[in-house]
C-alpha cells in the first residue's frame, strides 16, 4: 500500500507550527513541508481553508488547518506512539493543559516575542525568507513597513500596556509548568503526552534550541539576545529543553522534503 500523501503548509520558526512538526515527527510521519512567507501567504491559505492561519496539513486530499486539528486526526489515524493518554481522566487533564496553552499562553508569548521582532526589521525578515532568491528576500524586507502595522494588530500589539500583558501571561505560561509537572518529569502521568508537547512548543520562542526546526539564524540582534537571556534561567525553560532532548526527532522528509509556496511576493 502507498504511504499517504501528507503536506504541511507552514512558517518555519512559528511555535503554532512547530507544534503540528513535532506531532508528525514523533510519529514518524513522513511528510513534505510547504514553506509561506508571513502576509503574501494570506490569499493562498484562506483559499484553501477560507481563513489564513498556518498550519495547515493536506492528508490525502483532506485540509486540516489549526495544530490542534491536526494533532487530533494523526492521533486518531496514527494513535503509536499516543500523545493521549488512554486513561480518561489523565486525556481529559492533558487535554485541558494543551488548550490552555493553545488559548492564554502561546498567542502572549507570540506577541512579547514579536513586540521585540518588529523592531528588528532585517533579522525578522531574514528569519522567514533567508531561503528564498535574492529578488524575493528584497521584495520582501521592502515590503516589511507597509506589513508591520498589520502584523502587530493582528497580534494585539498596540501599546505599552499590550505588551506588558503579554510579558506577565509569558512568565504565568512559565510558572504554570513550574508548579504542574510532576516527579516523572511530564504535565501528565507518567509518559510525555500531548500536554507537554504543546507547553513546550508554544514556549519554544522563549528559549535557546539546538533543533534545527527552531534554532534561529544567528547572529541574532542584542536586543532578541536580550528577550531569551531574561528566561533563561527558569526552571521550565530547563524542561523545555529536555523535553526537546528526549522527544523531539529530526524531520524525515518524503518525496521532495522542504518546498517554498511560490517564489514570488
Amino acid at each position: 500500500m502507498a504511504e499517504p500523501d501528507v503536506v504541511l503548509l507552514q512558517f518555519p520558526y512559528s511555535h503554532y507550527n512547530e507544534k503540528a512538526r513535532w506531532a508528525l515527527d514523533y510519529k514518524g510521519i513522513r511528510h513534505r513541508r510547504v514553506d509561506y512567507l508571513p502576509g503574501p501567504h494570506m490569499p493562498q491559505i484562506k483559499r484553501l481553508t477560507g481563513q489564513t492561519q498556518t498550519p495547515v496539513l493536506r492528508l490525502d486530499g483532506n485540509v486540516i488547518h489549526g495544530s490542534a486539528r491536526i494533532i487530533d486526526e494523526i492521533e486518531r489515524r496514527c494513535p503509536e506512539p499516543a500523545l493521549y493518554p488512554e486513561d480518561p481522566p489523565l486525556r481529559s487533564r492533558a487535554l485541558e493543559i494543551a488548550r490552555h496553552f493553545d488559548d492564554e499562553v502561546g498567542p502572549m508569548v507570540r506577541r512579547a516575542l514579536f513586540s521585540v521582532l518588529l523592531d528588528e526589521p532585517d533579522y525578522l525578515c531574514w528569519m522567514f525568507s533567508s531561503k528564498r532568491s535574492l529578488p524575493v528576500r528584497f521584495l520582501y524586507r521592502a515590503s516589511f513597513p507597509l506589513a508591520r502595522g498589520m502584523m502587530g494588530k493582528s497580534m494585539g500589539i498596540t501599546d505599552r500596556a499590550s505588551i506588558e500583558e503579554a510579558f506577565e501571561a509569558t512568565r504565568r505560561g512559565l510558572a504554570f509548568v513550574a508548579e504542574n509537572v510532576r516527579p516523572s518529569g511530564y504535565l501528565v502521568g507518567d509518559r510525555f503526552t500531548v500536554a507537554d508537547l504543546t507547553a513546550a512548543a508554544l514556549l519554544a520562542p522563549l528559549v535557546h534550541l539546538s533543533h534545527p526546526d527552531m534554532a534561529r539564524p544567528t547572529p541574532m540582534p542584542a536586543a532578541v539576545e536580550e528577550f531569551l537571556a531574561q528566561w533563561a534561567a527558569h526552571p521550565s525553560v530547563g524542561w523545555v529543553k529536555e523535553q526537546y532532548r528526549r522527544h523531539r526527532r529530526t524531520h524525515a522528509p518524503a518525496n521532495s522534503g522542504q518546498l517554498k509556496a511560490g517564489d514570488g511576493l
